[in-house]
């Protein structure tokens, strides 16, 4: 088996790398130093590993932590699905947990690791949530008169506004996000091709979740206890 590890630092290291070499002498190492808000697959090393695996150079990949596959939730399950789909094992340090056994899909990785996805994302959607309450509050005081920088509707407002996107994408899923944006438009309703990609992010998200606990014919009595310990300390 060609095992490869995956690391994304934020800052340049030399000594830390060494070390890391010398831990791993039967991996090959994929090393990033950038953003974890950059997505996988537009990363540099992230893009050569791809590389690698679809040269079938590589059939191995272990991450330290679940959130360094991805920049977000949808980033993390597009970036384990495609592994999956190309017959690639993932290993998560920090969980103890392959993706695979025996060349099968294993449920329980399939379920903790959407489980901690998500997790990441509703703690995020959480922080958005209390900074739109605080600015209400403001508001009520008068003591703000405007919309706070970097503040955006949580994933459900979003998909409760812009239903008329939601239905045309489902009508018309191989349209382009101009065209859908010019279809649910009219004298009253007018939406972007950005507005548009962004809901139909949200809807990916959705449905790769759902797709993932599809997979995932197991409950959660049958889930190891130090799994579960490890989600309920992360909640």
């Amino acid at each position: 088996m060609k095992k490869a590890r995956y690391i994304r630092q934020s800052t340049k290291n030399q000594t830390n790398l060494r070390q890391l070499a010398k831990a791993h002498p039967d991996e090959e190492l994929f090393i990033d130093i950038i953003s974890g808000s950059i997505p996988f697959d537009e990363r540099p090393e992230g893009k050569r590993l791809i590389q690698a695996v679809e040269t079938g150079k590589i059939n191995y990949v272990s991450f330290h932590a679940i959130d360094r596959a991805g920049r977000n939730t949808i980033n993390v399950l597009q970036t384990l699905q495609y592994f999956y789909d190309k017959g690639v094992v993932v290993k998560i340090d920090n969980l103890g947990l392959e993706s695979m056994i025996n060349n099968k899909a294993n449920p329980v990785f399939n379920l903790i690791t959407t489980i901690l996805s998500e997790l990441s994302s509703l703690e995020k959607t959480s922080l958005l949530e209390r900074q739109a309450e605080g600015i209400q509050q403001a508001k009520l005081k008068g003591i703000y008169k405007g919309r706070a920088e970097g503040t955006f509707d949580t994933p459900e407002q979003t998909l409760q506004k812009h239903k008329r996107v939601v239905r045309a994408i489902k009508m018309n899923p191989t349209l382009s996000l101009r065209q859908i944006a010019k279809l649910a438009s009219d004298s009253d309703y007018k939406v972007s091709a950005n507005t548009v990609k962004k809901v139909k992010e949200i809807m990916l998200n959705s449905n790769l979740l759902m797709n993932r606990a599809n997979q995932s014919t197991i409950s959660l009595t049958t889930v190891p206890q130090e799994y579960l310990k490890t989600i309920h300390h992360l909640i």
